[in-house]
């Protein structure tokens, strides 16, 4: 006896056509993206293309921006991929309802409505805070280095440069050089564009020379934040010898023959990896709500240093969301004298540690440093103990899902305005999703 199989033909063509809706189970997180997205307010998307006719339309922004945030939501950040998806994943086609645009076309919309798509975040979560998924309790403030989209290959130390940029000039004069010789010479030369060289090698020390301007001035920067000026090594009088003896080991203005600056992304800085190692990377900054790891500030920087950022995190929360916190909490890496005397009037209560976890007994010296010294005696008592171990089951996880669920380790776009503004994309997906699933329970 044949064994019975259920029907099986793939030439079967349907006799109906079928409804999207359909095609997913309910309560699939496309669905939950889409009912989204359409109670936002995308008025900066549909302004670019007011007054246009009716020849080389558009596609929908209300259909491209929930393809970009639900392939963000799931790890799909290259446009290539999302174009590709969109032929073969359903949930894609859901979304799209059956349009197909190019890759191009989606990655010049979401270069062109970057900023647009970054303000989605705090749309985002107003509306997790109309929910009440947020509620401003306690706030856990964390940083983590993610990539930049630089190429380490295509970077250079300030003594490098200094050494190129002196063998490009002598290179170029040859070349100058050798085109002015006779004829005859030339015949036994080896065959040479000498016009493409000389532009090749001109072009290459014009980007060596703007990368070590950006160099000194921002060494100029950090030296006058420091409380330098120009005429340190200058004696009192005027021009003369420089001071013999000068307590800094480099000139103002003057970088460290280590500092480097990347050709591909100028913006991106190095910044220590976890593991070991270095990476052109920037600083996510993200603040996080305790009552649904709901992200409500997302900022970025370019310095590898937490110590500076709270400020402008709380800012930023205080702006996405209209309120101020109760509580918020911070590692070792924000513990600064100058952060706690800008937020001396801050509504919220500050728990900062002082030292890495494990290390008691921190020594501070009250004259000098009053306010970590206030800090410190507050971190005596049990309930601030308390507050500050719920830190990390707060704030770390939105960064360990950022990258190992979603898979964003590097920065697709290049500068720290777009990164900013991608970095916020990222974290409005991270959002949404998030949402889904604590809503469906």
């Amino acid at each position: 006896m044949t064994t019975s199989y259920l029907p099986y033909n793939p030439q079967q063509q349907m006799l109906l056509p079928q409804a999207l809706q359909e095609w997913l189970p309910e309560g699939h997180l496309a669905y939950f993206i889409s009912d989204t997205v359409d109670t936002l307010d995308l008025s900066a998307f549909h302004a670019r293309y007011a007054g246009g006719g009716s020849r080389n339309q558009p596609f929908h922004p209300l259909m491209m921006v929930k393809v970009l945030v639900y392939g963000y939501a799931t790890g799909v950040f290259s446009s290539r991929k999302l174009a590709r998806k969109l032929h073969e994943d359903v949930a894609f086609r859901v979304l799209a309802a059956n349009n197909f645009p190019a890759h191009r076309t989606l990655c010049d919309f979401r270069a062109l409505h970057l900023k647009a798509l970054s303000d989605l975040f705090v749309q985002v979560v107003k509306l997790a805070q109309e929910c009440g998924l947020v509620k401003l309790g306690t706030i856990a403030v964390d940083g983590t280095k993610i990539k930049a989209n630089a190429s380490r290959h295509k970077a250079m130390s300030f003594e490098r440069m200094q050494k190129a940029q002196l063998e490009l000039k002598a290179q170029i004069d040859a070349l100058l050089a050798q085109a002015q010789t006779t004829d005859d010479r030339e015949k036994n030369e080896p065959e040479l564009d000498i016009p493409a060289e000389i532009k090749r090698r001109e072009d290459r020390l014009a980007v060596i020379v703007a990368a070590r301007a950006r160099l000194e001035e921002r060494q100029r920067e950090a030296d006058t934040a420091r409380g330098r000026s120009f005429d340190d090594d200058t004696p009192p009088g005027g021009a003369g010898k420089p001071k013999k003896k000068s307590r800094f080991k480099y000139k103002f203005g003057e970088p460290k023959p280590t500092a480097q600056e990347n050709f591909t992304d100028p913006d991106s800085r190095i910044m220590p990896r976890a593991g070991g190692g270095f990476d052109y990377s920037y600083n996510a900054q993200a603040a996080v709500d305790d009552t649904a790891h709901i992200i409500v500030a997302a900022e970025l920087t370019n310095s590898a240093a937490d110590s500076r950022q709270l400020p402008g995190v709380l800012a930023a929360l205080k702006h996405n969301t209209g309120a101020d916190p109760r509580q918020v909490a911070a590692d070792a890496g924000y513990c600064s004298e100058d952060v706690f005397e800008a937020l001396r009037e801050h509504p919220a209560e500050l728990i900062v540690a002082l030292g890495k976890e494990g290390k008691d007994n921190v020594a501070i010296d009250p004259k000098k440093r009053p306010l970590c010294a206030a800090m410190a005696e507050r971190f005596k008592s049990t309930a601030t103990q308390e507050a500050y171990r719920r830190r990390k089951w707060l704030s770390e996880p939105p960064n360990g899902w950022v990258k190992q669920v979603l898979g964003f380790r590097q920065f697709s776009m290049r500068g720290l305005t777009k990164a900013q503004a991608e970095w916020k994309l990222v974290c409005a997906a991270l959002n949404l999703r998030r949402m889904a699933n604590m809503m469906a329970a």
